[in-house]
């Protein structure tokens, strides 16, 4: 099995390999395959990432949210931990941790129930998941049990198995533009 920085690197490489095109389509995909779930049906509140650097886009997964009238919230880096701000606009994002998007000012909020959408480099079926490696995710998870969390990624992103760490807070649910994995028989 390679190493969790192995993993990385291919898939780091993988997504320079996909034009910016691909990566709207799938991500566009992907979004209606999330929009569809009785997860993201029955949420009020979606605590979504800003995807950076050829991620899954959830641009459109935000904008479906507004359109359902639901609560949006994204994430900004506050020292070893994340917290999440409510999200009316996409003007309100600007290059943060790491030159990813977060939020420049607004509402801090805590929800005890809402549905998360995570990113991760890479992940397996049994929806085991290989974060950027700060443990932000698997931290405020912890803090927060009731929060329903669905992960998206494209299909290069899957592999046979992935490296765990027992601090490690799996998604319920994993989309890519090929398929839906579900560890729960809430989806």
């Amino acid at each position: 099995m390679d190493t969790k920085k192995e993993i990385r690197k291919k898939v780091f490489a993988a997504r320079k390999q996909h034009t910016d095109a691909w990566v709207e389509e799938m991500s566009k995909v992907i979004t209606q395959r999330v929009v569809a779930l009785p997860a993201f049906k029955h949420a009020d509140r979606i605590l979504a990432y800003a995807d950076y650097n050829h991620e899954v886009i959830t641009e459109y997964l935000i904008e479906e949210a507004w359109k359902a009238g639901k609560e949006v919230a994204v994430p900004k880096v506050v020292g070893k931990d994340m917290v999440f701000y409510r999200l009316t606009d996409f003007s309100q994002l600007e290059p943060g941790y790491f030159q990813i998007p977060e939020p420049a000012s607004g509402e801090i909020v805590e929800w005890p129930t809402a549905l998360m959408i995570m990113p991760g480099v890479a992940f397996d079926r049994e929806n085991h998941r290989v974060g950027y490696g700060g443990g932000f995710y698997d931290r405020y998870l912890e803090k927060h049990p009731d929060i329903q969390r669905v992960a998206v990624a494209f299909s290069f992103q899957m592999f046979d198995q992935v490296p765990t760490e027992p601090t490690d807070i799996c998604p319920q649910i994993l989309v890519t533009e090929e398929e839906t994995c579900c560890l729960t028989s809430e989806a």
